[in-house]
């Protein structure tokens, strides 16, 4: 077993490996600057992280002489010596992640960038953990034949709170209370294993690979299934307990809407996710509408679809500026399966945005993350890849001649 086995969480929620490199150790600062903001260039690197140059050059070489960095083929000309900016070696080393939801488990093999490398799928129709560790497994050997090369790390991402990386606090769609996965993972596997929210775990993704990469503060907001929404602060991906609670999902946006199960009327539940909009359409038409249909249909100008759809856009635009405005962010990512409803109704999201933002505000930058359902297990695979660098570097310089 890795050093990950270890690992733990401190209360700062910041995570730490006690047992290999320090969590500060300037190697790690250095690789991790590289790794997100790569190609980059020395200078850049130094000024980013406020080290002196020979500083800087000893730990490159060190970096480099390890393998994990690498030079790119393009020279920059400046002050002194002509350079070549530096990556990190993305095809070194290959980490697992996995979506877990209440019917299916989705799983992905990335490069150490999250660059998906392959990805594999299977039914959960048993929800017991020593079953649901099962399909972990087998999903495991199948990627790991298909890409030949053994797991650095597995990351296993849900909708619920683990908030020690390890024991899995509660999951409402496993009916899950105090499972210890990452354990239970890791002896089916023999791979090091972490456990995040779902939501959380998109947000690393997107900080470090994604929509978000070289910012330092900016919000992602999800919709499908349900409501997400994940900070980043000072660098830094927010993690709360109170993750998986959906606490988002219950922000009032429209108080003629519909109620959510909890009779919360015009929620954010109520108003954006894909269920309640298929239920107002089921509704409607007496019989049962899926979410393409519903598109298919609020696309071709049919009323009552395109009305729950349009409203939906407005609301998902108060939600966006609600966020900005609360956590003074002027970049928020939007991602789920539910943005498809902007495929027709774009226009009304930017309206709804900009009446619930004040004109003297700064202008707010929405990026839209149009990626497939993959993209949450991108997620869990990043987090082990965030968790995994210490070692890695450690691990490097450990075998460096």
């Amino acid at each position: 077993m890795k050093a990950l086995r270890n690992w733990r969480w401190t209360t700062l929620a910041e995570l730490v490996v006690p047992d290999a490199a320090p969590a500060r150790d300037p190697s790690v600062i250095v690789a991790r600057s590289i790794l997100i903001h790569g190609p980059i260039s020395r200078t850049e690197v130094a000024d980013q992280l406020g080290l002196s140059q020979p500083t800087l050059t000893r730990i490159v070489k060190s970096l480099m002489d390890s393998g994990l960095v690498v030079e790119t083929g393009d020279r920059i000309d400046g002050v002194g010596r002509p350079s070549r900016p530096l990556l990190v070696r993305a095809n070194g080393r290959t980490f697992m992640g996995v979506k877990l939801t209440g019917t299916e488990a989705f799983a992905t093999a990335t490069d150490l960038t999250a660059s998906e490398v392959a990805v594999a799928s299977h039914p959960l129709d048993d929800h017991r953990p020593e079953a649901v560790v099962a399909v972990i497994a087998e999903l495991e050997q199948r990627l790991r034949t298909a890409t030949g090369r053994p797991f650095e790390a597995i990351g296993v991402s849900l909708g619920g709170s683990a908030e020690d990386g390890r024991r899995v606090d509660r999951a409402p769609f496993l009916e899950w209370r105090g499972v210890e996965l990452a354990e239970l993972v890791e002896r089916a596997t023999g791979v090091a294993t972490i456990v995040e929210n779902d939501v959380t775990a998109l947000t690393a993704v997107e900080h470090w690979f994604g929509a978000g990469r070289g910012e330092t503060d900016f919000a992602v907001v999800t919709i499908g299934a349900g409501i997400g929404l994940g900070l980043v602060t000072r660098d830094r991906v927010v993690r709360s307990r109170d993750a998986g609670l959906g606490l988002a999902g219950h922000i009032a946006l429209d108080p003629l809407g519909p109620p959510c199960m909890l009779g919360h009327r015009g929620c954010a539940t109520a108003m954006l996710t894909i269920p309640s909009m298929c239920a107002q359409a089921t509704l409607g038409h007496g019989r049962p509408v899926t979410f393409e249909e519903l598109l298919e249909h609020a696309a071709s100008g049919e009323p009552l679809c395109s009305s729950i759809v349009s409203t939906a856009a407005r609301a998902l635009g108060r939600l966006i500026a609600f966020v900005a405005n609360l956590s003074l962010v002027d970049v928020v990512v939007v991602s789920g399966e539910g943005i498809a409803i902007l495929d027709v109704a774009e226009a009304e999201l930017t309206d709804a945005l900009l009446e619930n933002r004040d004109a003297d505000a700064h202008p707010l930058d929405v990026r839209y993350d149009r990626s497939d359902f993959g993209s949450w297990a991108r997620g869990a695979a990043a987090v082990a890849i965030q968790a995994a660098l210490p070692s890695v570097v450690a691990e490097g310089r450990a075998t460096t001649p």
